[in-house]
């Protein structure tokens, strides 16, 4: 049987081992920290700290979030919008991400609690 081209890095990442590493919050918080400012997810920052190859760019830099139908029918009120349209959802949430990163940015100590 021949392999797809694409197999042989699929069976690289299948011979990985995945490790965890139990840490204190504090050094937990200085990878994401230190992760963030240099634009890599946490595991390329432990790669590079350990001296190994890592990928210099994020593949997808997304933030990612879960939500349940509950959750949907709470954001459609907030934005008065029915909680059927997802999509208008996903952009106002989209937007009130983006407005708090922007706050955020400009004054690290403003209070962006949601009131």
């Amino acid at each position: 049987m021949n392999k797809p081209k694409d197999w042989p890095e699929e069976t690289r990442a299948i011979q990985a081992t995945q490790l965890a590493f139990d840490l204190s919050s504090d050094i937990q918080r200085a990878f994401r920290v230190a992760s963030a400012m240099q634009d890599l997810n946490t595991s390329a920052m432990v790669r590079k700290v350990l001296q190994l190859p890592y990928r210099k760019k994020r593949i997808r830099p997304r933030l990612t979030v879960t939500l349940h139908d509950d959750d949907f029918v709470q954001l459609a009120e907030r934005y008065g919008l029915p909680a059927s349209d997802r999509a208008a959802i996903r952009q106002c949430v989209a937007d009130e991400l983006s407005a708090f990163a922007s706050r955020f940015l400009t004054d690290p100590d403003a209070d962006t609690s949601v009131k």
